[in-house]
């Protein structure tokens, strides 16, 4: 069993597991791991796949419970603006390095969406490490604006749920419903960045990696069915503030181009 499908299947178990009363989410967490085995915009296209199949079953486990508002003032927005992010991930792709340099006799290059994605990592990581979000709802007549950045956000790096919650926060929705609402947008944020990157996704590192695929999905479906079994307010603060210190490890990789 290769090192590349331990560590993907293993996050995703434990990250699907932990979104539910996180601050964390599946492609936050999962989205740097892949890119440690995989090009970039194909870990983001490989974390999509993953991330649209499991919110598929929590939005099962969760059916009727959304707030059908909030979904429309949000989600519809979030769709327009992740086309406009995956688009920008597909053309940053194809641009040549900006930077190229040898470390102990390894060629490295720093990439336009090495950088980019390696920048939104760091700086959502920190974020959600300094809680700066976290616990502060914005004000619900700026639902569709909170739609527009998450969903850019969403298509452009997988990163949606930081600014989604902190929109929905203040709506005075149940934890269920909280929840159920957030899944039903990341569901259609999800479906339209795929829609985009479905010109990226016959690559060698996408169709070569069915299985991987098929594995990391059903360990995201065990955690979000523990997760469920276990829906309460949880106190993880040092297992989340050594998650973030990592991906801010994996942030600096990316930007200097080392993954």
């Amino acid at each position: 069993m290769s090192a590349a499908f331990i560590a993907v299947c293993a996050t995703a178990l434990a990250a699907s597991a932990l979104t539910l009363f996180s601050g964390f989410g599946l492609g936050t967490i999962l989205t740097p791991v892949m890119a440690v085995f995989f090009p970039i915009e194909a870990a983001v296209a490989m974390t999509a796949l993953v991330h649209f199949a499991n919110n598929l079953f929590k939005l099962a486990l969760f059916a009727g419970k959304a707030d059908r508002r909030a979904c429309l003032r949000f989600g519809l927005p979030a769709v327009f603006a992740s086309f406009a992010g995956a688009a920008l991930l597909l053309w940053l792709a194809d641009l040549p390095p900006l930077y190229a340099y040898s470390l102990f006799g390894r060629f490295l290059a720093v990439t336009p969406v090495k950088l980019v994605v390696g920048l939104l990592v760091g700086v959502f990581s920190w974020l959600e490490i300094a809680h700066t979000l976290k616990g502060r709802g914005l004000p619900p007549g700026l639902l569709p604006v909170g739609g527009l950045v998450s969903g850019f956000f969403g298509g452009l790096s997988g990163h949606q749920g930081a600014f989604r919650s902190a929109f929905l926060l203040r709506l005075g929705l149940s934890k269920e419903t909280f929840i159920a609402t957030g899944v039903v947008v990341a569901c259609m944020v999800d479906a339209t960045r795929l829609s985009v990157y479905v010109s990226h996704l016959s690559v060698p590192d996408v169709a070569g990696n069915l299985g991987l695929l098929a594995a990391a999905t059903a360990c995201a479906f065990a955690g979000a069915f523990v997760g469920a079994r276990l829906l309460r307010k949880m106190t993880i603060e040092t297992l989340h503030r050594l998650v973030g210190a990592m991906l801010l490890v994996l942030s600096a990789l990316l930007v200097a181009g080392v993954i």
